[in-house]
């Protein structure tokens, strides 16, 4: 059983003892928490003029235990004295944009994202509806350890509404963006399959795609959470709508992940485009008409750099985690960016990742530039990453570890060293990242090079490095 507390938020396996599992007694707990530092960051806001809307915007995927949290997370914000505005079955990007479009004070989205049918989560938005910060996070982790916690009188419970509009909201949001062309997009007649993976990505993908005028065939889209392969939108969870591509009735593929903020393309001829892909290809369109910075994380691939430079922009790499990509991307005012596991962050719709702007414009640039999937794969440069870890003892004292790496590889030729989150080693034509674990005593080992043996062997040496220490 697990409970992992973390700045993003808090997730866990389902059933079993208090403290190690995400049960309602620590649901409670951490939504008080959340929701006190809500009212106090109001009260600052207050200070400055913004008045608070008391409201905190509730959504969730499609887990199993998706209506027991829900339930216990909205009674919780009512108790606090929050209005909810609970906005159902709903995917990450819908929830984030619906704080938004509500000017509600927060949110919180019930997903545990890729992780498997037993698990869950809550994650915390700001009023602006983008993750908490570093700063906040900690700041409700301490609120929920210290428990001083105060509830409503009973005239000042909040109020609860139930509203399902925001789904079709978002896709007139993404319909609107200034590159999704809806016209080029239905005059190609796109017929694409889909793997909704029987979550939330089932109800709103047929009906972006019908207003796009795509024709769509969807598998496992009945939203009841009893996934249908393990979630993670990987090439090797992938092989049933995988040979289904190679039947030859498609021109696309698309697959999400349970709470749709993850793309993944399969090509026409049943490949996979590559997850790593989805965003460089994304950016080298976005690029082409409206240059600009990019971001990604230090263990995405190193072809959106590449296809940047390409266009004369400037890349910058972000440490891993949603919120450290937005808030690089903000700080060196990126057009584009998010991470190498399918997800992208376009701000001209909002600072999250979000499939369904991903699928609305790579099929713009599929209508643009009239040809096949795999063919536009051909024109993006073309990496391997090899994804290794470094099993160790939890004695081990792994930041000592990584700084002797540091301290070996910093000085010379031709390499470039990066440690805002671990230890990047970038080598002319190749890299290798390590990070520790959070969770347990590993070391995570991502390389990157033009082959995947080339990848292996520069992972390899580094690994011997390092067991040569222990």
């Amino acid at each position: 059983m697990t409970l992992i507390k973390s700045i993003s938020g808090i997730r866990g396996t389902i059933g079993g003892a208090t403290g190690d599992t995400l049960n309602p007694l620590d649901i409670v707990k951490f939504v008080t928490a959340y929701s006190a530092y809500i009212r106090k960051n109001n009260e600052a806001l207050a200070a400055n003029g913004r008045k608070a809307a008391n409201t905190i915007v509730v959504g969730r995927d499609a887990r199993i235990s998706g209506q027991m949290v829900d339930q216990v997370v909205t009674g919780t914000l009512l108790g606090c004295g929050f209005d909810v505005l609970n906005i159902g079955l709903a995917s990450t990007p819908t929830t984030e944009l619906a704080v938004q479009m509500s000017g509600a004070d927060g949110g919180i989205i019930i997903t545990a994202s890729h992780n498997p049918r037993q698990w869950n989560a809550l994650k915390l938005l700001n009023n602006e509806g983008e993750f908490l910060d570093k700063e906040a996070g900690n700041e409700v982790l301490r609120m929920a350890e210290e428990e001083d916690f105060h509830y409503a009188e009973v005239d000042t419970l909040g109020k609860l509404t139930y509203d399902r509009s925001f789904d079709q909201r978002h896709i007139d949001a993404v319909k609107g963006l200034k590159l999704v062309d809806v016209e080029a997009v239905k005059k190609q007649g796109f017929k694409v399959c889909v793997d909704a993976i029987n979550s939330v990505g089932g109800l709103i993908l047929p009906e972006l795609l019908k207003q796009l005028g795509v024709e769509a065939t969807i598998l496992n889209d009945t939203p009841n959470g009893d996934f249908a392969h393990n979630p993670e939108p990987l090439e090797k969870n992938l092989q049933g709508i995988m040979t289904e591509m190679k039947s030859g009735r498609y021109d696309l593929g698309i697959v999400v992940d349970p709470d749709v903020d993850r793309l993944a393309f399969i090509s026409e001829d049943g490949t996979m485009f590559g997850e790593e892909y989805t965003l460089v290809s994304i950016a080298d369109y976005v690029l082409s008409k409206t240059p600009g910075n990019t971001v990604s994380n230090l263990s995405s691939t190193r072809a959106l750099r590449d296809v940047t430079r390409k266009h004369g922009c400037e890349y910058a790499a972000a440490a891993v985690g949603e919120v450290n990509v937005t808030t690089k991307m903000k700080a060196v005012n990126a057009i584009i960016g998010g991470e190498g596991n399918g997800g992208v962050i376009y701000p001209e719709s909002h600072y999250g990742r979000d499939a369904l702007v991903g699928i609305a414009l790579f099929l713009t640039m599929l209508a643009e530039k009239q040809m096949k999937v795999s063919e536009l794969r051909k024109t993006l440069p073309d990496y391997c990453i090899a994804k290794n870890r470094i099993d160790l003892t939890p004695s081990t004292d792994v930041d000592a570890i990584l700084a002797k790496v540091k301290d070996l590889y910093s000085g010379k030729d031709d390499v470039q060293i990066n440690d805002i989150d671990g230890v990047k080693i970038d080598f002319a034509e190749s890299w290798v990242h390590l990070r520790k674990s959070n969770t347990e005593p590993i070391i995570r080992v991502y390389s990157e090079a033009a082959t995947m043996d080339e990848a292996d062997n520069v992972a390899k040496k580094v690994i011997d490095i390092i067991n040569a220490m222990v």
